[in-house]
């Protein structure tokens, strides 16, 4: 399996995903309530929802541009500083659907091959920190940028689902439905 085929469709069905959860979270509670969640965290110590969906999109982002061989553009890291300050600024659910929308928009528009720059090839990856990751593209793309983006998704689902969001495992996996054989549908 190419890299384009792994990540793409991954990519495209879990921000989906976090798009559908953010909309239940608009359906089921009062609006000035479904805003506040943006604000909302796991731990104290831990970014609030608002960063997690910037931080899933970035992981996205940082992932067609280096697997491409190609510099980050500065929207990138706008995008970044607005999730490390979303504490203070967590915008709307109309902003965070955007950030997804635009991520998603970008996948869109790769072609079928986009990310597949060949899996041994080296990828230097400095985190904020200042370390220095030595990796190949396919040690990026399994390693690096999937864990990374699943923990953001999943600390979002984990935030929404803290504050009584009715959400379940049917949420997260929404896009195998296509794959369940009918006749195996429990009856309710």
């Amino acid at each position: 399996m190419s890299l384009t085929q792994l990540l793409v469709p991954t990519y495209t069905h879990m921000l989906g995903a976090l798009s559908s959860w953010l909309k239940k979270a608009q359906a089921q509670m009062p609006e000035a309530d479904a805003q506040a969640l943006l604000s909302e965290r796991l731990a104290p110590d831990m970014y609030p929802l608002s960063t997690q969906v910037r931080f899933a999109c970035v992981q996205v982002q940082e992932a067609v541009y280096r697997l491409q061989d190609k510099p980050l553009p500065a929207s990138i890291m706008a995008l970044l500083e607005e999730g490390r300050n979303a504490g203070e600024q967590p915008g709307s659910l109309a902003d965070a659907q955007t950030r997804i929308d635009e991520t998603t928009a970008l996948l869109d528009g790769l072609s079928h091959d986009a990310l597949d720059v060949g899996a041994d090839k080296p990828l230097v990856h400095e985190l904020p920190n200042g370390m220095v990751l030595d990796l190949t593209a396919e040690q990026y793309a399994r390693d690096w940028t999937l864990g990374q983006f699943y923990f953001h998704i999943m600390t979002a689902y984990s935030i929404l689902r803290s504050k009584k969001v009715e959400l379940g495992k049917a949420d997260y996996v929404a896009h195998l439905f296509p794959y369940i054989r009918p006749e195996t549908i429990p009856k309710a």
